[in-house]
């Protein structure tokens, strides 16, 4: 589908600058997923400077921006006018599905398999020699490449992407909205829901994940990336390759991890957080700066691994370090209390009779 800005301009109720109302776009992508053709979107003019290597066609922004030459749909609210352009270009599909079995519009390669029980919704492709077992859900305008293994009661949402050689087992749901809303008179709104997840070759996912769409653009799972049972990657995250995920980990929205990241058992990621290649975080820990690659982070708030080692052995003579300080406190109170009495006994001897009748006879002789 292709479109003219000045169209595009007409749609999101703003006015286009710096560009020719005949240019024709065939895309709309957040910063990072667009390239030539695309028009995309800055929310913040202070983000301006990211558009400096962004080969998009035209952007979607709050006010002009000054000494850049791509083209500009200036509105009043960026983001309710790009989710208009993206929905003009992937509009929302027809969930419809049959009662029963598989839509006529589904194209299987002549190897696959697919169980009766499975439902394949309008326009989805499945590859040569893939397996769909009983009880699988594909929502439409799904692809599933070659050789590919999609166990019982998996739900595929519509637009999702499957590269060749993927294994996804049993209960798992890709492509379900994102948790994502705003507040408008006191009620939480939902937030736009136009993106999908792709999901790279030779990637295999564990039993019970969730994978949430992207907001505007893609959820990417990198190639070679495995994933365990019942991890959580929200909407917009950018997964590397060869990537090792435990179970229960929590991956909070817009976050990006570089390749050979490996993740441990219940790791959680603070959102729109980015991990360097080969980064390994210890189980349990909980993600809340970035990391550098090439590093071990340990603990909550996640820290790198001889830091933390420090802070664990102070943690571990803390009883010792407690029994100390309650004893120096002992020692200190029972020496405050003998220096009080000493006082104490000296001003009672110095008002005692005997001394004062000594005062006044040296007083005399004097």
């Amino acid at each position: 589908m292709k479109k003219r800005l000045s169209s595009l301009a007409i749609l999101a109720e703003g006015k286009l600058i710096n560009g020719d109302g005949d240019t024709v776009c065939h895309g709309a992508f957040p910063l990072g997923e667009e390239t030539s053709g695309h028009v995309t979107m800055v929310d913040d003019p202070r983000r301006a400077a990211d558009l400096n290597d962004s080969k998009a066609t035209a952007v979607v922004c709050s006010e002009p921006l000054t000494n850049l030459s791509m083209a500009q749909i200036v509105v009043k609210d960026p983001r309710d006018a790009f989710t208009k352009i993206v929905a003009c270009f992937r509009p929302p599909v027809s969930l419809d599905l049959p009662g029963w079995g598989i839509d006529p519009s589904a194209t299987l390669a002549d190897s696959a398999r697919v169980h009766p029980s499975a439902i394949l919704g309008a326009g989805v492709s499945i590859g040569q020699r893939t397996r769909i077992m009983p009880g699988v859900v594909v929502m439409p305008h799904t692809q599933i490449g070659d050789d590919c293994v999609i166990h019982s009661n998996v739900t595929l949402y519509e637009n999702t992407q499957i590269g060749d050689r993927v294994t996804i087992h049993a209960g798992t749901i890709i492509g379900a909205n994102g948790f994502g809303y705003r507040q408008e008179a006191g009620r939480h709104v939902p937030t736009a829901q136009l993106g999908y997840v792709q999901i790279e070759s030779d990637v295999e996912i564990g039993a019970s994940v969730t994978i949430d769409r992207g907001t505007y653009g893609t959820t990417r799972i990198g190639e070679g990336t495995k994933i365990d049972n019942q991890v959580m990657i929200a909407h917009n995250c950018k997964i590397g390759r060869h990537n090792l995920i435990c179970s229960q980990v929590g991956i909070a929205g817009s976050c990006t991890t570089g390749d050979y990241v490996i993740l441990a058992g219940q790791v959680g990621l603070k959102d729109h957080i980015t991990l360097g290649d080969q980064t390994i975080v210890g189980a349990q820990a909980g993600v809340m700066d970035d990391c550098e690659g090439n590093q071990v982070y340990l603990g909550s708030p996640a820290t790198p691994q001889r830091e933390q080692m420090q802070i664990m052995a102070v943690e571990r003579k803390l009883p010792e370090m407690r029994r100390e300080i309650k004893n120096l406190r002992r020692d200190i109170d029972r020496m405050i209390k003998q220096s009080d009495e000493a006082s104490a006994a000296s001003m009672s001897a110095a008002k005692s009779p005997e001394s004062i009748s000594i005062k006044c006879h040296n007083k005399r002789a004097a």
